[in-house]
């Protein structure tokens, strides 16, 4: 990921239009126009090699003749001619180009490679930037910005749109301008060889002039760079997110149930949640959306109160509400009595709360305020169709100055239109949220609930409470390297036990055997009743052709079991070697449910976990949920939660809880697989049971994967860096050194606690007795693509309570050139080398990860912190005003 040298592209000083004519539909000649048009102040430079002037205007012959270096290059010329300009531009210094130009994937006659790579070849010794290649340009209209050939100009605005789309952009633009709308940035990626969502996300994530940025995606090339930038982003504004392409195609060739059930459209969904971004289904709801998190401010809950004038409005608004999965507040006594006083007593008493058609003005605002000083409610939708008995004017008048500062979300619903247009323009001024229907309304509503959910995801702090487990992976990989060795493309079933119980999953005890009598033995020894199953590599999926029999009771069942067995396979799957069978224990478990745990590769995202419903009708029922590993125990909760099975694991009717914590150790053991081993293409535990006892997983199916050679970037989230992990000893004590984990959030809040009034204003530089919440779960989930925090641990390392003595965090710039860094130790830990000790820690793992200094400040008072700076070769100046810090900078190259 890069922001280098973005500048350039979205803020230039001056432009060049390279392949402008006066022929008909001359594409340079529209930007050209564009660019005149929409105001920019800078130097326009035009290169046509045919004419000295085009319309009146001057043109050069060529780049290198221009009389200066554009910072941008607009390039409307064919195919074949873009490397070589690229070339040419880069060596005059220009730093960016939009590549308009399209056909850029046909071969290159001069080189072994497509146009594209050449164009990219000759850009990367430059630094210069590329925008496309196919793409329509770009807009800043606040910089009277148009690099494009759409055919008009953008509002300015606060909102970004990013598009893989050129048709679809300048149809955007069309209606985004009838309505009004506005934009910071208006760009179209086209083929985004270069500048990707990931880099526009970066760029865009610190421009002030941006409030929220939209973007409609076809598809997404390097997952965990789109993840990082998309995870940064989220925690500063509002993304929100068109994908087309529902259509689940990429199950089709998916063997296992995992597989079948994990499309590539639910892992979207899943990566947009773990971003917390939001994702909406169309473009007008893209708008929406944005207005609705602009305004919508306030958040409480999910609980909405629906206020109307009309019986018929409201139940529309409870029905779609309803069917969007939404909460209806369920309104208490204390509110039912309050509304009795200001009410007629012919209102339903109910939410929605009808008020009754000839409502005067100031039943509106009583019954407002009663909802909003309600606790159960969360939210009002105050809808309003309009009556003869008073003007919808009015009621806004009298209403508005209720919302304005509720501290609870209002949205308003104007019903009709020329009628009601005075009231809903006086919601639009005043900041209120406000829609046309009952249904846009609600839907609104649901946005903000799940960008809600969203974002507090990235809030939530898991517990340390779960054991810790240190699997045995360097004897599953041997595992796997066999199998892979020896052709396999599944392991059979004793190998996947074997595999799952290197990472300690429950497993029912199995044995492999190759005939009847070695059938009756392992049974014997297991003990009756056992379960026999067909061990095939051709066959995956046994019951489907009488591949497994149950409850076998005596010797001559398994017997019999075998021969027939082997018969009905021999009619139903001719093809198949029958290796052998396994024998298993009989899991006798009554009540326990039958779930799926498994890992399924998505094309983009690499490796995600599924949960949902078990057993044999697995991919009729559709139960279950995908996430993207690695997992912490509250990211499995929320994998439970959003299944229909998960709401019965709590117990019902008698029947008793699910062990929670061991269902959710399985889960996210599986996690830790999907991170370890790389040769897992396909995991299926079905079915795994779960009861008060715990979990046992009676069939697992593996499918294998061969590594690329080198390759990196796997997994979309990059997972806890378990090799950074090290023990130094201080002061005749063993501490461990490792990277900061979700899980450390207890123990970091414990630290900060603990920590001196000085201690603090000297980490951050003013008075403050504790953190909050927030904080620490940004401080805690550190994405470790681009940052990192180490802490320091006293024995006992395992436990939840073990004391943090000291922490040194670093965050880089997308382009890795420079971190920051800050480092706090604990009191009873200071002047016994741990600073050093991690300091160092931090400086060796920037140096190995190629980045180019480090920096870092302190208040003039903490001479502790410049001197030991100075130790470790930090340049130290300083102190500078006003705040008296003093600046800190170690370079780690040359």
């Amino acid at each position: 990921m890069s922001v280098r040298n973005l500048e350039a592209l979205f803020a230039p000083a001056s432009i060049a239009v390279i392949g402008v004519s006066e022929r008909p539909g001359n594409v340079g000649m529209v930007v050209w126009r564009n660019l005149q048009s929409g105001g920019f102040q800078g130097p326009v430079w035009l290169v046509d090699h045919r004419n000295g002037a085009v319309a009146g205007q001057r043109t050069w012959p060529d780049v290198a003749s221009l009389p200066g270096t554009p910072d941008l290059a607009v390039i409307c010329t064919p195919a074949a001619t873009v490397p070589a300009l690229v070339a040419t531009l880069g060596r005059k210094g220009t730093r960016a180009a939009a590549v308009l130009s399209a056909g850029l994937k046909q071969a290159d006659p001069l080189g072994g490679g497509s146009l594209e790579q050449a164009m990219l070849d000759a850009a990367r010794p430059h630094l210069l930037r590329i925008l496309g290649p196919n793409c329509l340009g770009l807009l800043v209209p606040a910089a009277g910005l148009n690099a494009s050939f759409a055919p008009g100009t953008a509002l300015a605005g606060k909102l970004a749109f990013i598009t893989q789309s050129g048709a679809l952009a300048t149809a955007m633009l069309d209606w985004a301008n009838s309505r009004g709308i506005g934009f910071s940035h208006f760009v179209s990626l086209g083929d985004s060889a270069d500048v990707d969502f990931g880099d526009a996300l970066d760029y865009l994530a610190s421009d002030p002039g941006t409030r929220a940025i939209l973007m409609y995606m076809e598809s997404v090339k390097a997952a965990r760079k789109f993840m990082s930038a998309a995870r940064a982003a989220a925690r500063n504004k509002p993304v929100i997110v068109v994908k087309a392409g529902r259509a689940p195609a990429g199950a089709k060739a998916a063997a296992s149930h995992t597989g079948a059930l994990a499309g590539s459209d639910t892992v979207f969904d899943a990566a947009v949640r773990r971003a917390g971004m939001l994702r909406v289904d169309t473009l007008e709801a893209l708008f929406d959306a944005a207005e609705t998190l602009a305004r919508v401010k306030s958040w409480r809950g999910e609980r909405l109160a629906i206020l109307t004038n009309g019986g018929g409005a409201g139940v529309l608004a409870a029905d779609a509400l309803a069917l969007g999965g939404g909460r209806l507040a369920e309104l208490g006594d204390a509110t039912l009595r309050a509304l009795d006083e200001c009410l007629p007593a012919s209102w339903p008493r109910g939410n929605p709360v009808d008020i009754i058609g000839d409502a005067p003005v100031g039943r509106y605002g009583d019954a407002l305020r009663v909802l909003l000083a309600a606790p159960e409610v969360d939210g009002v939708l105050f809808m309003h169709a309009p009556t003869a008995i008073v003007p919808s004017a009015d009621i806004a008048r009298a209403c508005l100055p209720l919302i304005q500062p509720a501290g609870k979300p209002v949205l308003a619903c104007w019903l009709g239109g020329a009628t009601v247009a005075a009231a809903r323009q006086a919601c639009a001024d005043a900041g209120v949220a406000g829609y046309s229907t009952p249904e846009r309304a609600v839907a609104a509503w649901l946005q903000r609930v799940e960008y809600a959910r969203n974002q507090e995801a990235l809030l939530q702090l898991p517990s340390a409470r779960l054991e810790e487990f240190r699997p045995d992976v360097a004897g599953a990989q041997a595992l796997l390297a066999r199998a892979l060795r020896e052709g396999r493309e599944w392991l059979d079933e004793e190998q996947a036990k074997t595999l799952l119980q290197a990472y300690g999953i429950p497993v029912v005890q199995t044995r492999r055997v190759r005939d009847a009598e070695e059938a009756v033995l392992a049974a014997m020894q297991i003990g009756f009743p056992v379960a026999l199953k067909i061990l095939s590599p051709q066959i995956v999926h046994k019951s489907d052709v009488g591949g497994v029999a149950l409850g076998l009771a005596g010797a001559d069942e398994v017997r019999t079991a075998v021969v027939r067995m082997r018969q009905r396979v021999a009619r139903q799957q001719p093809d198949a070697h029958v290796l052998g069978f396994t024998v298993q224990a009989m899991a006798h478990r009554a009540g326990a449910h039958e779930l799926i745990l498994g890992i399924a590769s998505d094309a983009v995202f690499g490796p995600v976990v599924l949960f949902g419903e078990g057993g044999t009708a697995v991919e009729l029922r559709k139960d279950r949920a995908v996430g993207l590993p690695p997992l912490n125990e509250r990211l499995a909760l929320d994998l439970v939660s959003r299944t229909r099975v998960g709401a019965l694991l709590a117990g019902y009717r008698g029947r008793a809880a699910v062990d929670q914590p061991a269902l959710l150790g399985a889960m996210l053991r599986v996690s830790q697989m999907a991170c370890d081993l790389a040769e897992l293409a396909e995991l299926d535990i079905n079915p795994l049971l779960a009861d008060a006892r715990g979990v046992l997983a009676l069939d697992a199916r593996i499918r294998l994967r061969r590594p690329v050679p080198g390759e990196s970037g796997r997994l979309a989230v990059r997972p806890y860096p378990s090799g950074l992990e090290q023990r130094v000893a201080l002061d005749g004590q063993e501490l461990l050194l490792r990277p900061i984990r979700p899980e450390d959030g207890e123990r970091l809040a414990a630290f900060y606690a603990g920590a001196s009034q000085a201690d603090m204003r000297l980490r951050f530089f003013l008075a403050r007795r504790e953190v909050p919440h927030s904080e620490l779960a940004r401080y805690c989930q550190i994405d470790y693509e681009r940052e990192v925090t180490f802490v320091a641990l006293a024995p006992p390392y395992e436990a939840g309570a073990a004391a943090m003595a000291g922490e040194v965090r670093a965050v880089c710039d997308p382009d890795n050139v420079k971190a920051e860094f800050a480092i706090q130790v604990a009191s009873p830990w200071q002047r016994k080398g741990l600073g050093r000790a991690l300091l160092q820690k931090l400086v060796d793992y920037l140096r190995e990860r190629g980045t180019e200094e480090v920096m870092g400040e302190c208040l003039a008072e903490n001479t502790g912190m410049a001197a030991l700076a100075r130790r470790l070769g930090f340049e130290v100046t300083g102190p500078m005003p006003p705040e008296g810090t003093v600046a800190m900078r170690l370079a780690l190259r040359g």
